[in-house]
């Protein structure tokens, strides 16, 4: 492994959290190995490990590019790792009213119910970012 994975691998373990992490490593397959590896280098290693900004404002980020682009599936694991990065409920608020002006309700609207019911299943649990 290269420093780059090492590096993506801590770094997700710690915006993700390890049980996250063990669950996606012991799904890999050969088949998606190659795609598992880039992710964790380059979304991980590089854009995730920059002292840029913070994990908390990258959250926001992603969260709010997420749902500009309707990409709905990685939303909960993102809400997730609010409790990780310290972004807030208010944070997460404030990212999808930015999408519901630039990119459009609907996506701001399903962004918001998913974030609602991933923040509640948190709040049962005892895993919340507030």
């Amino acid at each position: 492994m290269t420093d780059r994975f090492d590096k993506g691998m801590q770094v997700r373990r710690h915006v993700l959290g390890d049980a996250h992490v063990d669950r996606a490593e012991a799904a890999k397959t050969t088949f998606d190995e190659p795609f598992q590896t880039l992710i964790t280098e380059v979304a991980w290693g590089n854009v995730w490990a920059s002292d840029g900004i913070s994990d908390r404002e990258r959250s926001m980020l992603t969260l709010a590019l997420l749902a500009a682009l309707g990409n709905f599936d990685e939303i909960p694991m993102h809400i997730r790792a609010t409790a990780r990065t310290g972004a807030s409920k208010q944070d997460v608020l404030e990212a999808f009213q930015h999408v519901a002006i630039y990119a459009g309700v609907p996506r701001a609207n399903q962004a918001l119910r998913l974030a609602r019911e991933t923040f509640a299943e948190m709040e049962k649990s005892g895993n919340t970012s507030e």
